[in-house]
């Protein structure tokens, strides 16, 4: 089987922030080609018509036509990676041989190895064609009518308010109007934890925790009840 090096992708999100986050993460992997993003199914139905698709990112739970319906009309040769909020969809997007199953909010390792089983399995016989690059050690946030950029390994810990994120650095913080779930989806899974609803930390400045508090510099945070399994979970591990 020949390696096909450079893969046209689809992406198929009703909301434009997810759509957003996919792309971000795509546009680090130089084997693909987003070549549109679409709201709804019906913008995707045309474009697959008109274009030469290989793989779609593809949200559930959509208005009209579920991501389930789309699946099951457009031609199996088109590779489906299903991307949803909801984990009882799995098994559901399983049957019909999707490439990976992603839950929001998708991290940039987490897509990338979806990535590299399309690539496993459909683009060469037997190796990945894609590299593992690194994620950027930065990303960029709007505050004070600018973009400032943050390095991830200088961050302590990420408090939600509402739309706006509180951004804590060892020497000052950051206010910027982001979702604490957008914010989630630009860092690198690896090194931050989800431990409340309004709570993100770095992973390196834990220095102790419980079974309801994580202590990171000199703050205690609350683990909250329906994060403190996967919390402890990971925790433990180290």
């Amino acid at each position: 089987m020949s390696v096909k090096t450079n893969i046209n992708c689809l992406i198929v999100d009703d909301e434009a922030i997810a759509r957003e986050v996919i792309a971000t993460h795509l546009s680090k992997i130089d084997a693909i080609t987003v070549v549109a993003s679409c709201s709804h199914a019906m913008e995707a139905f045309n474009i697959i018509s008109t274009h030469d698709i290989n793989l779609v990112f593809l949200d559930i739970n959509m208005p009209e036509i579920s991501g389930i319906s789309f699946a099951k009309s457009i031609n199996k040769d088109i590779r489906i990676i299903f991307t949803t909020a909801y984990r009882d969809y799995a098994v559901e997007g399983f049957e019909l041989q999707a490439v990976d199953y992603l839950l929001k909010p998708i991290s940039f390792d987490r897509l990338l190895k979806a990535v590299n089983t399309y690539f496993d399995i459909y683009a060469t016989s037997n190796q990945s064609v894609l590299p593992q690059p690194e994620a950027n050690p930065f990303m960029f946030v709007r505050a004070d009518r600018r973009m400032i950029k943050v390095d991830f390994d200088s961050v302590i810990y990420i408090e939600s308010y509402s739309d706006y994120i509180k951004i804590h650095l060892p020497n000052e913080t950051i206010v910027t109007r982001e979702t604490i779930t957008a914010i989630e989806a630009k860092l690198p899974a690896k090194y931050f934890l989800r431990i409340h609803r309004s709570f993100i930390v770095s992973i390196a400045n834990i220095t102790s925790f419980t079974n309801e508090h994580v202590v990171v510099g000199n703050q205690a945070l609350t683990i909250s009840r329906s994060y403190k399994k996967e919390v402890l979970k990971v925790l433990e591990q180290y």
